[in-house]
């Protein structure tokens, strides 16, 4: 299928999604958005998609939203809410509630609503040459897409009141050592290297990735008793599953598993 904001391949395994507005930075539109939630629904419903990878194309990964897609006149109020709902909650909440890895490649600027779909993801490479800025007090506006509840989490909140009030162009080393990433790779290589590592992610136990990320997401608000409960729970589904099985046989075999993700 031919999309026009976006580009879209599956391969070994991986899905790879790439933002493709690159002269206007990958910026978001409604056009844009409602390819990336086509594609992401996709990847989450296809067996054969064991790993996401997202970047952008050119020079950025994605600047936030498009403000000339709104068509505001100046002065004109507007309901910022209703795109939130329509827009990027949905979108935090399929990347977020993937039952599989997904991996963000950072190419470039990420900046506002950008910044915090990056950071969503479940890893995080960078470009050398990255930036990650939190825009949105620019326009009198806060941290959405997840951002208000990623970054005290990540950062603590003395950091994440920093980013969203000064705007500070933190750097991919400087996230790095925040602990808003998990790597900084040189410019040259940084899709290649995401890439390999989602095609190796691809042949692992994926199914118990999934429960992970539910067992790390609900961390954030349960309480130990009630996590407690969930690990004894995402035990038992992972015990019944045929990764399990299969690790358990190749382990006793001295062979390397064939993980099927189910």
């Amino acid at each position: 299928m031919t999309y026009q904001n976006i580009l879209f391949q599956i391969d070994k395994g991986v899905a790879c999604l790439t933002l493709n507005r690159p002269d206007s930075l990958n910026s978001l539109t409604a056009d844009m958005h409602a390819e990336v939630a086509q594609v992401l629904t996709e990847a989450a419903e296809t067996d054969a998609v064991r790993a996401v990878v997202i970047t952008g194309a050119g020079r950025g990964f994605c600047a936030g939203q498009d403000l000339n897609d709104r068509n505001i006149a100046p002065g004109q109020r507007v309901d910022l809410g209703e795109s939130v709902k329509a827009f990027y909650n949905p979108l935090i909440k399929r990347i977020t509630g993937m039952n599989k890895p997904v991996l963000c490649a950072v190419n470039g600027v990420a900046a506002g609503a950008g910044a915090n779909i990056a950071l969503c993801c479940d890893l995080v490479f960078a470009a050398r040459s990255a930036k990650f800025v939190e825009s949105f007090a620019m326009l009198g506006l806060i941290p959405d897409s997840g951002g208000s509840w990623h970054l005290p989490r990540l950062v603590g909140m003395a950091r994440a009141k920093g980013m969203a009030m000064l705007m500070p162009k933190i750097t991919a080393e400087q996230a790095k050592e925040w602990g808003l990433i998990w790597e900084v790779v040189d410019d040259e290589v940084l899709l290649e290297t995401v890439m390999a590592l989602a095609e190796h992610l691809a042949t692992q136990p994926t199914l118990g990735f999934g429960f992970t990320k539910q067992a790390f997401n609900a961390s954030m608000t349960n309480t130990l008793d009630q996590q407690l409960a969930l690990e004894e729970a995402l035990m038992r589904k992972a015990g019944f599953s045929e990764d399990y099985a299969e690790g358990v046989a190749a382990f006793l075999e001295k062979r390397t598993p064939n993980y099927k993700g189910r």
